[in-house]
């Protein structure tokens, strides 16, 4: 697809769309959250992303075994099971979230038409033009799904919208190149620079990270580079020492901080996803570790904010 095309037949699938956002760039912004990621951090904030297509949710906290979504699924996908859903035979069609009284089931993931999506979020232009603000692409990881990615951030740009994008990084270099024109900005995530590492714990090499986060740098396009700061995984010296030198080597001087949150770990269940819960002790979640980071970037050279 050429990038000045707006493919209006193209779709895309969105898990959610966040109104009034302030720290997912300038102003005031409205995050789009695009279904679908490479990387299997155990830290992730959206599990529900990480799956390309739109999937079942079940809370069993709602639940009261009422069993109305069994006959109602003609997929034979609901059962009495802890698990409530066989997930390989559902196909998201929603009936059995109608059928529950008690609201213990959804869809997560919705398909868009571009026009459709630039419909819903053109809504907000009015805060944008006050503030400053845009829309951001988020996730999940926007970049797979380029093609409708690229061509929603055209219709923005179009009709008087700005559009950043938050990215792990890990996309084809020469299928991303052509829409930079289009992004004001990128949120870019470091998280480990071991390639060993970075393969065990988050289940995919770094080395194209690596490269693209240099391709961007010489780009010249704002590009603001965060860290999330998990103890016991990123916060470890060695891996801030490296952080730092990537970062200083490639002549950036700023580095942006995320304190860890386990509020991901309660939607595990519902979507049945395999990974394990990091269950970090309490203090572990707490603000020492993002201070202390942030204290040793600085003593390193970094120009560090960081955000709560």
């Amino acid at each position: 697809m050429m990038v000045g095309s707006t493919a209006g037949t193209a779709t895309g699938v969105v898990f959610d769309i966040q109104r009034f956002s302030i720290h997912d760039g300038p102003g005031i912004r409205t995050t789009v959250f695009f279904k679908g990621c490479p990387l299997r951090c155990p830290w992730c904030q959206n599990p529900e992303s990480l799956r390309p297509h739109p999937e079942p949710a079940f809370r069993e906290d709602r639940c009261r075994k009422a069993s109305h979504c069994i006959p109602a699924c003609t997929a034979g996908a609901m059962t009495r099971m802890e698990a409530r859903i066989r997930r390989e035979l559902c196909d998201a069609c929603g009936v059995c979230v109608d059928a529950c009284p008690h609201g213990a089931l959804e869809v997560v993931g919705r398909r868009y038409g571009i026009e459709e999506l630039v419909e819903e979020v053109a809504r907000d232009r009015p805060f944008f033009a006050s503030s400053g603000g845009g829309i951001t692409l988020s996730g999940g990881e926007p970049t797979l799904q380029m093609e409708f990615a690229g061509a929603f951030a055209r219709r923005c740009a179009e009709v008087g919208v700005g559009v950043g994008l938050q990215t792990c990084g890990l996309f084809r270099w020469e299928a991303f190149q052509p829409y930079l024109p289009l992004l004001e900005f990128i949120q870019f995530d470091l998280k480990i620079m071991s390639p060993e590492m970075h393969r065990e714990v988050i289940g995919a090499d770094n080395a194209a990270i690596l490269s693209n986060a240099r391709r961007l740098i010489e780009s010249g396009v704002s590009t603001q580079f965060r860290v999330p700061v998990v103890p016991g995984y990123t916060d470890d010296p060695t891996n801030l020492l490296e952080i730092a030198a990537f970062l200083r080597g490639n002549g950036v001087v700023g580095i942006h901080l995320l304190r860890y949150h386990a509020m991901g770990e309660a939607k595990l269940a519902r979507v049945g996803f395999p990974i394990e819960p990091l269950s970090l002790a309490p203090e572990a979640r707490g603000s020492g570790p993002l201070e202390q980071a942030a204290g040793y970037l600085r003593s390193k050279g970094l120009e560090v904010t960081t955000w709560e």
